[in-house]
């Protein structure tokens, strides 16, 4: 699996405190056109999946990575208990948005299934932000834009 080639997302939703949640996953991707949806998995176990307490209406973000968010990549995967902090961001409907990243998906949950030690989410696409650049890939066990 150490070589399957795979795009890195950063996933954010809304505690029940109210309080930015979010987390690094490189289990993303499209799943349907009509209606625009995407497929996620998260570890039951992560304090963010149960933090974000997904199921069916949960608004969340996916923020796709670039080449230049190595940096941003590392914080989301770690286990700090604020990993906004220091980390431009705003509010977007009830989802955490995180400033300049190459594509942001505004999404709700339209279905959860668990399965294993893993809940597969999917979210429909309620309105999407793009901008070009190189992807921040995950390949071979480790973060990199180059695939060489």
């Amino acid at each position: 699996m150490a070589r399957l080639v795979s795009g890195v997302a950063v996933v954010s939703a809304r505690r029940a405190d109210g309080s930015p949640c979010g987390l690094l996953v490189s289990s993303v991707s499209s799943y349907s056109v009509a209606p625009p949806s995407v497929m996620l998995a998260l570890a039951r176990g992560s304090r963010t999946f149960r933090a974000m307490d997904a199921r069916v209406g949960t608004p969340f973000g996916v923020h796709l990575l670039g080449s230049a968010d190595e940096a941003l990549a590392k914080v989301f995967a770690g286990r700090a208990e604020d990993k906004f902090a220091g980390v431009a961001w705003d509010w977007d409907e009830g989802r955490p948005r995180i400033a300049g990243v190459p594509v942001y998906l505004k999404c709700r949950a339209a279905a959860v299934f668990p399965h294993g030690d893993h809940v597969v989410l999917l979210g429909e696409v309620a309105d999407c932000t793009l901008t070009d650049g190189a992807p921040l890939v995950y390949y071979r066990r480790r973060l990199d834009w180059r695939l060489a």
